[in-house]
């Protein structure tokens, strides 16, 4: 960003669909520069010659060997369930009726 002081955190509160006060947009205003500016300066680090990698330590193949093995039980599997029926889990409902 090439000029972090004109954020318009309003227009970012927007987008959040959250409402701010005065005294949160100076605060987060402030505290967005301050983020933006790390990321300035990651920027200008130099990794052009430096191979992407996935890890830190060079680990191969960390996945345990597919074995079948025992499983639980149903009634084992809801036996400290707060709430169970026919063997199932009850939870409370997440969704509306459309």
């Amino acid at each position: 960003m090439n000029n972090p002081s004109s954020i318009n955190i309003e227009y970012i509160a927007d987008l959040a669909r959250i409402k701010l006060t005065d005294e949160e947009k100076k605060t987060y205003s402030s505290q967005l520069r301050s983020v933006l500016g790390y990321f300035e300066k990651l920027d200008r680090v130099f990794v052009d010659e430096i191979e992407p990698i996935a890890h830190a330590f060079p680990i191969v193949n960390v996945w345990q060997k597919d074995c079948p093995q025992e499983t639980f039980t149903p009634e084992q599997a809801v036996m400290n369930a707060p709430k169970k029926r026919s063997q199932q889990i009850v939870v409370p409902k997440v969704v509306d009726d459309a």
